[in-house]
């Protein structure tokens, strides 16, 4: 099965000879599950010709907002439209969650209570938590119609969402392992951009287990069978 990962971002140049981009960071993710991977890198304008050039479909991150004005934002939009149309499966992280929101009818707004960086616990509908990296401060305020919301947590109501068979989307970062947060604190810490105490809260958590290798399951269970098992 052909997975086209869609690039609305780049991991930060300095990040890039030790972490690899976002296309690396997912094939890392996904290995074993028996998938190729073709990239697009969607921010600079390079599209697929074809919305049945992959199997299925993955939208990354990006440090943009869905609500901005980039030249690449308006075409992704009609593709995820597209993909939804064909019944293609879709999977978006982070930006790729809120995008996809977006562009089937859903409110994607900056968060006034502001940002989640590294470790965040989510409750799932079976009553279990799944931990998982976040960084974000953009969330999915109101669902598109006929999702589903699969987990929440009290800063993030709809983290993960369920379009049926046809997509699945995640607020935070599978893809972040702990070495991934404590880099991107130290490169960003000191900025201004972020307050200290949560930048400090979250790399107390760094070397705390997650659930990622549940997510990658998930995922991948989803281009597999179109299911979104919450048990994988």
């Amino acid at each position: 099965m052909k997975i086209g990962i869609l690039q609305a971002g780049h991991t930060a140049e300095d990040l890039r000879p030790t972490r690899g981009d976002f296309d690396a960071m997912f094939q890392r993710l996904l290995g074993g599950h028996g998938f190729d991977f073709v990239a697009y890198d969607v921010e600079n304008m390079t599209f697929p010709d074809n919305v049945h050039d992959a199997d299925g479909w993955l939208i990354t991150g990006s440090r943009h907002g869905v609500y901005e004005d980039h030249a690449f934002i308006p075409p992704l939009e009609d593709f995820v439209r597209q993909v939804h149309e064909a019944d293609v499966p879709l999977v978006g992280i982070c930006f790729g969650h809120q995008i996809i929101a977006k562009a089937l009818g859903g409110q994607v707004e900056k968060f006034d209570k502001g940002w989640a960086i590294g470790r965040h616990d989510y409750d799932m509908p079976d009553g279990t938590r799944m931990a998982l990296n976040a960084w974000h401060q953009d969330q999915v305020l109101v669902a598109p119609e006929g999702a589903t919301c699969l987990a929440s947590s009290p800063f993030c109501t709809n983290a993960m969402l369920s379009y049926g068979h046809k997509a699945f989307t995640v607020q935070p970062h599978p893809e972040f392992d702990g070495p991934l947060i404590h880099d991107m604190i130290q490169m960003r810490r000191g900025t201004g951009t972020y307050p200290d105490d949560l930048m400090q809260s979250a790399l107390s958590d760094v070397d705390r287990a997650n659930d990622s290798d549940r997510m990658a399951r998930m995922i991948a269970n989803f281009f597999l069978t179109r299911q979104t098992d919450v048990h994988a």
